[in-house]
């Protein structure tokens, strides 16, 4: 099948999923969904396979598996002609992240058709009664379409050059008069929109049990005259940390520790000390940001362990405060929130009292379906 392309598309904010976890990222065992789909096409050794999805995803996706990544648009019209940019071969096969459950007797009746019609679309009839705008409709007449769909490229291309908005392949290229074939489709084809839509798709196994360990560090030397802040809470000090940000080199620590466990990289990549944007933020800002990202990409948080290592100042009166303000911020338990400090024995830069350091260890594991319904 090297003349055909194959595009999923997954840009989709997730909105009507209403979940913390967006359903591109829901793991079935090891892979996220956009992966579990995309392998289930593998078999049919297309000539390129395009993944779409947002721009701060992009990155993070390359990590899994080498496929050609492309930004999406606003709207899936607009991720579409996107991908379709990149597009070189005959035929083009597109298809929705979210369509999961892939009945491969419905891929076959597609690709069987190839060249038959300008676009080759998987249909199901309706079974029950239909109305339309109150009024009992032809059932006969109607059917309910679903992706992948299959079409001749350049056709296409010209059929989305259009200021209308069209909702599937199959009535865009009907609106320049194109001939549209219907194949059979599958019940099973069943499309991931809401929470309640993953009691019926079978084909999706609960996420794999592990645990993932990330480790972050983070150094800070004194500033004199400036608020100093550890875990988000203001200590009493003439001095505070020298940074970019406020300098909370505790939650700068944790932030290294979660992503290093969701192996999305490190503090400076997501939040560079170059940009303006950072320029004396609040750290728990930062934190509460990395929190939605981990939970967005399908990750739980369990626990944090950090070591606070300061000579100066004393950390023990500000303990239980720490521990309730990471809590909060991280949206665990106290008791998932462990803070141990000590001191340098007067040896170091941080013996000298010129700064403090912090380790820090986060546990994650993958979001359980049966918490999201």
């Amino acid at each position: 099948m090297q003349d055909i392309t194959l595009i999923l598309l997954g840009a989709g904010n997730s909105t009507r999923f209403n979940a913390p976890v967006k359903k591109q990222w829901i793991y079935i065992k090891d892979d996220p969904l956009w992966l579990f789909v995309a392998k289930q096409f593998e078999k049919y050794n297309f000539g390129d396979t395009i993944i779409v999805s947002s721009f701060d995803e992009i990155k993070y996706m390359k990590y899994f598996a080498s496929y050609t990544y492309i930004e999406g648009g606003k709207t899936r019209q607009e991720s579409l002609c996107n991908a379709l940019s990149q597009v070189k071969t005959q035929f083009v096969l597109v298809s929705d992240v979210a369509r999961c459950c892939i009945d491969h007797d419905m891929i076959g009746r597609i690709l069987g058709a190839k060249g038959i019609s300008d676009c080759i679309v998987p249909a199901i009839e309706i079974a029950d009664t239909l109305y339309i705008d109150n009024k009992p409709a032809d059932r006969e007449k109607a059917k309910l379409i679903q992706t992948p769909q299959l079409s001749v490229t350049h056709l296409l291309k010209q059929a989305l050059d259009s200021k209308q908005t069209f909702t599937d392949d199959s009535s865009a290229m009907a609106s320049i008069g194109k001939n549209i074939l219907f194949v059979e489709g599958s019940l099973s084809a069943h499309k991931l929109t809401t929470k309640n839509d993953l009691t019926k798709l079978p084909c999706l196994n609960h996420a794999s049990d592990k645990t993932l360990i990330g480790f972050g560090l983070d150094i800070h030397p004194f500033e004199e005259n400036k608020q100093m802040v550890l875990c988000g809470v203001k200590i009493d000090s003439l001095f505070g940390f020298k940074a970019h940000s406020d300098g909370d080199v505790a939650i700068h620590a944790i932030i290294d520790a979660l992503l290093g466990a969701a192996g999305m990289g490190d503090i400076g990549e997501l939040y560079p000390d170059t940009s303006s944007e950072y320029k004396n933020i609040d750290s728990a800002l930062l934190l509460k940001d990395t929190v939605k990202k981990i939970n967005s990409f399908g990750f739980k948080i369990e626990h944090i362990d950090i070591t606070i290592l300061a000579q100066i100042p004393k950390i023990t009166p500000y303990k239980e405060k720490m521990r309730a303000s990471l809590a909060s911020l991280l949206g665990i338990q106290a008791r998932h929130t462990n803070i141990k400090a000590t001191t340098a024995e007067k040896l170091g830069f941080v013996g000298r009292n010129e700064g403090v350091t912090v380790h820090a260890v986060a546990t994650l594991s993958y979001q359980n379906r049966k918490e999201l319904l």
